[in-house]
């Protein structure tokens, strides 16, 4: 079950990666700007980000196989249409369509692998789930670059309809059936999918076109605000139809110090990855492919310490590893600080294998304690802040990226400063670390459902 799991969750993160390093090839072969081609990848972004909170309410109304093999589904149907394309609206149209699968899918991870493996084992099952987390983001361009090379640009899309109709024929024999949640507590809070979808959305709309817009990012971001402190108000008042995402989540010290740790982490890992391909092709002049491969050991040193990290936070607890993951994070993005043009290739691959090392011993345990910490009932709507702080996080860090680039004097000074950034990043999440759950309880791990164990 996990491995069907985590292989229907790996697609949305490649897709979305691997258009990424398509711009150029689909403004030519749709004849249009770069900034119209790039809202395929922005329709993709926000239709995940707007589909999360309803995923929230739909895993408990429909139960949570139901709703992962319409996710599938959805993800397919968008992915066959994105390879058929016949201008670039139509493409911009069917990446919002698998932007909806993915925007299903992506919670859905967490929130089945979660409840399979129960709070005792949260940590082994979070480690397994950063894989995917960490490969995800490094192997996408390593791909598409590939995939381009060799293919048409239809491809990039075509492949995923295989992938994702094995996934979903595994599905349907492995993920066991689950009955929906009491049907008292299904009914939606429309007027909070309304406020919350939006303005989650808006925001990460505003951060993610904030360098090319400039000023005119500013109505996109007050009204994201608005709404969400509209749908603040509304969660507050909530009376008979439960709140989409109750806030009383928040009155958890050790929820907001996850969730906290997670975002400032997603923003410094987004960061790194926005920022060591622009390197390698600026500095050492080097294509898009080779670029990729190079920032690899980043992703490798999450995915080989996430799920070492995960399984020994169920017994030792989160706070030492985390804090010995920022350290090795925060001393690798120091190093990073002191690469220039002309420095030999090898050090920068192991500081970037490092940094990946060190953020994978902080995220996994983080995010082994946040489950942990949480009621079973409020494990969908802990996984939907989760995300939805996730995708805010990677928007805000491209940003932010941008904004130093742009600012600085030549391109190793940007790369410096955004190295700085990171730093202080994991300099916040090194002081937030204490505020974790201590030590888990010694208590019988209760069996996991399903037809696989972790």
């Amino acid at each position: 079950m996990v491995a069907v799991i985590l292989l229907g969750g790996l697609l949305g993160i490649l897709n979305s990666t691997m258009a990424a390093v398509a711009t150029g090839t689909l403004a030519r072969a749709f004849d249009t700007s770069f900034s119209t081609v790039g809202w395929a990848s922005t329709g993709f972004l926000l239709a995940v980000t707007a589909t999360i909170p309803f995923t929230t309410w739909a895993v408990d109304r429909f139960g949570g196989k139901r709703l992962w093999l319409a996710g599938l589904a959805v993800f397919v149907a968008g992915s066959l249409a994105a390879g058929l394309a016949w201008n670039v609206g139509s493409l911009i149209v069917f990446r919002a369509a698998q932007g909806v699968g993915a925007g299903i899918l992506d919670p859905l991870v967490l929130i089945l692998l979660a409840r399979a493996a129960g709070p005792h084992r949260a940590g082994r099952v979070m480690g397994l789930m950063g894989v995917v987390l960490s490969l995800g983001p490094v192997l996408g361009p390593v791909a598409g670059g590939a995939v381009l090379d060799a293919l048409s640009w239809r491809w990039m899309f075509l492949l995923s309809v295989p992938v994702g109709v094995l996934a979903y024929l595994l599905a349907r024999h492995t993920v066991p059936a689950d009955e929906p949640a009491d049907r008292t507590r299904t009914r939606l809070d429309v007027l909070g999918l309304a406020l919350l979808a939006p303005g989650f959305a808006a925001l990460v709309l505003a951060l993610s076109q904030s360098a090319e817009q400039g000023g005119r990012v500013v109505l996109p971001l007050v009204a994201g605000a608005a709404l969400l402190a509209g749908y603040a108000g509304h969660a507050l008042r909530a009376r008979g139809t439960p709140a989409l995402i109750e806030l009383r989540l928040f009155a958890s010290r050790g929820f907001v110090a996850g969730v906290t740790i997670m975002g400032l982490g997603g923003l410094a890992n987004f960061a790194t990855l926005f920022a060591l391909p622009l390197y390698y092709q600026q500095a050492h002049g080097h294509g898009v492919l080779a670029a990729g491969l190079l920032m690899a050991p980043a992703g490798l040193g999450g995915a080989i310490a996430m799920p070492l990290a995960g399984r020994l936070s169920d017994r030792l607890g989160a706070r030492g590893l985390a804090a010995a993951g920022a350290i090795l994070a925060g001393l690798s993005a120091l190093a990073f600080t002191r690469i220039g043009a002309d420095t030999a290739e090898v050090w920068p691959v192991l500081a970037a294998l490092g940094i990946g090392l060190g953020m994978g011993c902080f995220s996994a345990p983080t995010m082994g304690s946040l489950y942990r910490s949480l009621p079973g009932p409020l494990v969908a709507q802990g996984s939907s802040v989760l995300y939805m702080l996730n995708q805010l996080g990677a928007a805000l860090g491209v940003a932010l990226v941008t904004l130093v680039l742009q600012t600085a004097g030549d391109p190793i000074t940007g790369f410096h400063g955004i190295f700085w950034l990171t730093l202080a990043m994991i300099a916040i999440v090194l002081a937030v670390i204490p505020l974790l759950p201590g030590r888990p309880s010694t208590a019988p791990e209760p069996a996991l459902t399903g037809k696989a164990s972790l």
